[in-house]
């Protein structure tokens, strides 16, 4: 067996090649500022439904990138999602991430209130990093708390909306994407039943890589040491 392939940056561009070569002959046309996003969740899940369910704000991905290039940090939902991200990428941009989950006064605070730890994580993001990426990978309740903070005045750089499951996934990213609009918030959603910690961080990992220009693996490489 012939296996050509063997970088870690030559693995990821054939696989983007495959990619892009494969969503012509599904007859899929993503627009040119979102290709990056889209192939890159795509790349992390093998899920080709994440072309179509994949939702932008307008000028999210423009804002996005320049908030990272102004050197915003994002805040997860989950460790899984902080694990994903990119933290060169980040700390080249002068940003780092954050998960509060395992914070005691976040579990203790949850406890008290009958509430998830994922509802005070947002609430503590909103309080020590309001201009900050939320990305959330998991939790329903982090988007809908995330919903009436930014009826109460908060305006993060980015929303990354991605929880997967049954129960209140579909209509908290329904509910977080019309209150983005509304209140002039980005916000990029994978719509429907699926996400995952593992989109999220792509999602975020493809913007980062855009604000670097560092989309080419090849090019990353540079641009990371």
């Amino acid at each position: 067996m012939d296996v050509t392939y063997r970088t870690p940056a030559g693995i990821e561009a054939e696989s983007m090649r495959i990619i892009g070569e494969e969503l012509a002959m599904l007859g899929l046309a993503i627009p040119a500022e979102r290709e990056a996003v889209v192939k890159r969740v795509i790349h992390t899940t093998a899920d080709f439904d994440y072309a179509a369910s994949l939702r932008f704000t307008e000028g999210a991905v423009q804002r996005a990138v320049a908030a990272f290039q102004a050197g915003a940090s994002i805040v997860t939902d989950t460790n899984m999602a902080k694990a994903g991200v990119s933290k060169a990428a980040l700390a080249k941009l002068g940003g780092q991430v954050l998960c509060f989950m395992a914070d005691p006064e976040v579990a203790a605070a949850a406890k008290a209130r009958g509430d998830t730890r994922a509802v005070v994580c947002m609430e503590k993001a909103a309080q020590e990093h309001p201009g900050a990426v939320l990305a959330v990978g998991n939790a329903p309740t982090a988007l809908l708390k995330l919903c009436e903070l930014m009826e109460a005045g908060l305006r993060p750089a980015l929303v990354v909306g991605a929880p997967v499951g049954f129960v209140n996934v579909v209509e908290s990213k329904e509910r977080i994407f019309e209150a983005c609009e509304r209140y002039g918030v980005p916000c990029v959603a994978a719509m429907g039943r699926k996400g995952g910690s593992n989109v999220a961080a792509a999602i975020c990992n493809a913007l980062l890589y855009t604000a670097l220009d560092a989309v080419d693996p090849a090019r990353r490489g540079e641009k990371l040491t």
